[in-house]
């Protein structure tokens, strides 16, 4: 299976090439990147390629024997891409562009896995929006009202174009607020979940892996115990995704394929008065919400068990 990546400069598009490459069925046959063209890929990311980074435009695609597209690339920019790739080509968009579009398959693998194999069309979620759809869509049925959400990302969230959001200087012994209100993520988990999410991110000086804390109130007569038995049961048989009862930190899953839903066992986690429970959630932010999600679309829409090419124990 040949795959190629179209917006490799990036910080996921570097996770996804590692995992191409020690991929038993996958083979990496084109990277374009305008920044990178002429390059080799061995000399900017940790691969052993001799692959060229190539400079494509849209209309240069239809002449490379690629069997799945990733595209890498900002929001607002797919289109020309999409168009000029085969209806019987594989697509998967980093971006979130199609996150919202009917024709294309929102690629969250642990809910979605029988959609993605039949579609050639798949909008990967989002980095944020990954945990808060892994803790909430099990026991949507469980909450009244909107949940709400406190997400805080290392910087590489802000990619590599520079901004005070990926600047060291002006994160240094900092937390930093944007977006408090409508979110392209806070939209993207209330449109699949078909339930309101409130969602205020931040971005600390940490690079990788994201924190989640996430308050929601209960249907009346149900607990913790009744929200442990929803994800435990959409989980068993997912091995990227951990039910824990301690809440889990960053460095828990920095560097990981996983994602650990936890905070459980907490003394302080439900208030059986207001019926309030406080969820906490981690990430990396390349990875499982980002490229390590990409590998399972990836796999899936070929055949492939969803885990192929990715560590993970069992």
């Amino acid at each position: 299976m040949k795959i190629g990546l179209i917006g490799a400069r990036g910080y996921t598009g570097g996770e996804l090439i590692k995992l191409v490459e020690s991929h038993p069925e996958f083979e990496l046959a084109a990277l374009s990147s305008r920044k990178l063209e002429g390059k080799r890929a061995r000399d900017h990311f940790e691969t052993s390629s001799d692959l060229v980074i190539e400079n494509l435009a849209p209309e240069d695609l239809s002449s490379r024997e690629v069997d799945a597209w990733v595209l890498a690339l900002p929001n607002r920019l797919s289109a020309p891409w999409v168009e000029a790739i085969s209806p019987e080509t594989l697509i998967v968009d980093l971006s979130s562009d199609h996150r919202f579009d009917d024709g294309w398959v929102h690629g969250f693998a642990e809910r979605n896995a029988y959609e993605i194999k039949a579609s050639k069309r798949i909008a990967n979620p989002g980095c944020y929006a990954t945990g808060m759809m892994a803790t909430l869509w099990p026991i949507t049925d469980l909450l009244d009202g909107p949940a709400t959400v406190f997400g805080v990302s290392g910087f590489s969230g802000a990619g590599t174009t520079p901004s005070e959001k990926n600047d060291p200087d002006v994160l240094r012994d900092n937390l930093i607020p944007y977006a408090p209100t409508q979110h392209t993520h806070e939209k993207e988990v209330s449109h699949h979940l078909q339930h309101a999410v409130n969602f205020m991110p931040h971005v600390a000086p940490f690079f990788q892996g994201i924190c989640l804390t996430i308050t929601m109130t209960l249907k009346e007569g149900l607990g913790v115990g009744d929200v442990k038995s929803k994800l435990i049961e959409a989980y068993t048989g997912h091995p990227l995704i951990n039910v824990a009862d301690e809440a889990p930190r960053v460095r828990d899953n920095m560097g990981k394929h996983t994602l650990t839903i936890g905070g459980l066992g907490e003394a302080n986690a439900f208030d059986p008065n207001r019926r309030r429970l406080v969820l906490n959630t981690t990430l990396d932010n390349l990875l499982k919400g980002a490229a390590t999600q990409c590998m399972q679309n990836l796999n899936l829409a070929s055949g492939l068990d969803a885990l192929t090419g990715i560590p993970h124990s069992k």
